[in-house]
């Protein structure tokens, strides 16, 4: 029989009330989604400039979904098991953020860093496209750790009856993040910094991302306390070789608790809609604004690159803030998985208590929330192929900013609260208090009450990490099917340059922009998965008690 894990410590946030604790522990989202909206947002369009047809951009896209494919789970295990004095999430984030900026900032100067050793002109191209897409690759593999690590802590800080909490705050720190980045973009930064970051807007995007991924990491990290693992509490090995990791990683994910496994699919088919949005909505909007709605001098003006990202940023702009407002306010209209279980009671002050007991009955349980937000989605991109104005394109990329607040917070809040159910004592059994009011204590005390006997809310976090990674998995290979699917629409309906951006870097050729746009096909597709994903969330609540 093996002894149970021993822990250093308590975890803690620093902060005087628990919006203050909440926004610290979550801070660092704001800079990691930072940098992953730069890069989808004007990565596309700078390799489109630089000369690479869309299906081979396609297989340059495999770099996120491969790295979070080997990154975030074998992180996720190494981390649950490091006994540093430092805890067991930062290293990591610190450590990863660093290799980030370092790929940033080299990405926005990969023609000037290959020119320093190569001068003929051909060469420097295709030596640009290839440290372009190599940095890319870096940055891709670096920032999986960040994300493995951060959304770690979260999990591991806050007890059971947090995390939905912790998940909504969650969301509206990627929205802010997403809306700054979107906001940059939108932005002439040459007119706001002139020369000193640069003398493109690209180059000047790199060099804001990194710095403000360095900041709100090191925010996150000083404000956080972890504890400290003195024993695993297992028999075996006490370090992991690398066989020993990948065999964790198999033996958990093909025996995963029901629970975990239904949210899991969810994730797979909700992912294969999204990667094309993510990753192409930008440079789809900014087509279509080239396509129908560009006067004939901006297409004559250059930097083409710079317009698709600027109008496509306005778009995602939008889509930012619908996002971050209904990160703020759903949490309050709908249930907690929390007080749907057995043998809880709201119990409201009594001067209200009729009430809140009334609009109590009306509040859509997060599960139905999670499915609505998949049809909201699915309704949404169907459409895509029919729109021909830049209005209507900004309008159904707004709309679905409401769908991804729900898909940045639902899966965390269910899969936090099975991880922490799982490691609670019993495992599968857990019981929430009956708490004095059903409004948010204040201040909260973030930290983990290791003795068992005292609370039965308590838990040790233990697996979050692997469970994390492999949820991440079935994020990341739906990836891998998106870009097979890109590959191939792209193949078919666009086998040549990007005919809206084609000109800037081969002015002699001709493309026509009359078929079909790729983008969209791609879009109406990942509407198809999406319709099933809300299938699929329905199946959730056969397999748990939400």
């Amino acid at each position: 029989m093996t002894s149970p894990a021993q822990w250093a410590g308590t975890p803690s946030v620093k902060g005087s009330s628990e919006a203050v604790k909440m926004a610290l522990l979550t801070t660092s989202l704001i800079g990691l989604q930072f940098t992953w909206g730069v890069e989808m947002t004007y990565c596309t369009p700078y390799l489109l400039e630089l000369g690479l047809t869309k299906s081979k951009i396609s297989l340059v896209w495999i770099a996120g979904p491969l790295s979070g494919l080997i990154m975030q789970p074998i992180v996720g295990v190494i981390a649950d098991r490091s006994k540093s004095r430092y805890g067991r999430r930062r290293p990591f984030m610190v450590g990863g953020t660093a290799l980030v900026s370092l790929f940033l900032l080299l990405l926005g100067w990969t023609r000037e860093v290959v020119e320093v050793f190569v001068t003929e002109k051909e060469a420097v191209r295709e030596a640009t496209i290839a440290l372009a897409v190599l940095s890319i690759y870096g940055i891709d593999f670096a920032i999986n750790a960040v994300q493995a690590s951060c959304r770690g802590l979260i999990v591991d800080t806050l007890p059971i009856p947090k995390q939905q909490l912790g998940s909504s705050w969650a969301s509206r720190m990627v929205a802010v993040g997403h809306l700054i980045g979107y906001g940059a973009g939108a932005i002439d930064l040459a007119k706001v910094f002139g020369p000193t970051l640069g003398n493109t807007q690209f180059k000047q995007l790199t060099a804001v991302s990194a710095l403000a991924l360095c900041i709100t990491v090191g925010v996150t990290s000083w404000a956080v306390n972890e504890r400290v693992l003195v024993s695993n509490g297992k028999e075996e090995q006490e370090e992991l070789g690398g066989m020993q990791v990948l065999q964790t990683i198999f033996k958990t994910a093909t025996n995963l608790p029901r629970g975990i496994a239904a949210i899991c699919l969810v994730q797979f088919w909700a992912w294969i809609g999204w990667f094309p949005f993510l990753f192409y909505s930008t440079t789809w909007v900014g087509e279509i604004y080239l396509r129908y709605d560009a006067p004939a001098e901006a297409k004559e003006a250059g930097d083409l690159t710079g317009q698709v990202g600027r109008i496509g940023s306005l778009s995602l702009i939008a889509f930012s803030t619908i996002t971050f407002v209904m990160s703020v306010i759903l949490p309050w209209f709908v249930k907690s998985p929390e007080d749907e279980r057995p043998g809880f009671t709201p119990r409201p002050p009594a001067s209200i208590a009729s009430f809140v007991i009334e609009v109590e009955k009306f509040k859509p349980s997060l599960l139905t929330t999670w499915t609505i937000s998949h049809c909201i989605f699915a309704a949404s991109m169907i459409l895509a192929p029919f729109v021909h104005s830049l209005r209507g394109a900004t309008i159904l990329v707004s709309i679905c900013g409401i769908s991804w607040a729900i898909s940045c917070w639902a899966p965390f809040t269910f899969l936090g609260i099975e991880i922490n159910r799982l490691s609670a004592p019993g495992g599968q059994h857990y019981t929430p208090v009956h708490r004095a009011s059903i409004e948010l204590d204040s201040p909260i005390q973030l930290h983990l009450n290791h003795d068992f006997g005292e609370s039965n809310t308590s838990s040790t976090g233990e697996g979050s990490g692997v469970y994390l990674g492999i949820m991440n998995l079935y994020t990341t290979l739906p990836q891998f099917v998106g870009t097979a699917i890109s590959w191939v629409v792209f193949s078919l309906l666009e086998p040549g340059k990007s005919p809206e951006l084609a000109k800037e870097a081969h002015p002699d050729e001709h493309n026509s922009t009359d078929g079909p746009n790729a983008i969209a096909v791609c879009l109406f597709i990942g509407a198809l998965s999406a319709a099933v994903a809300a299938l699929s969330t329905r199946r959730l609540k056969r397999v748990s008690n939400y």
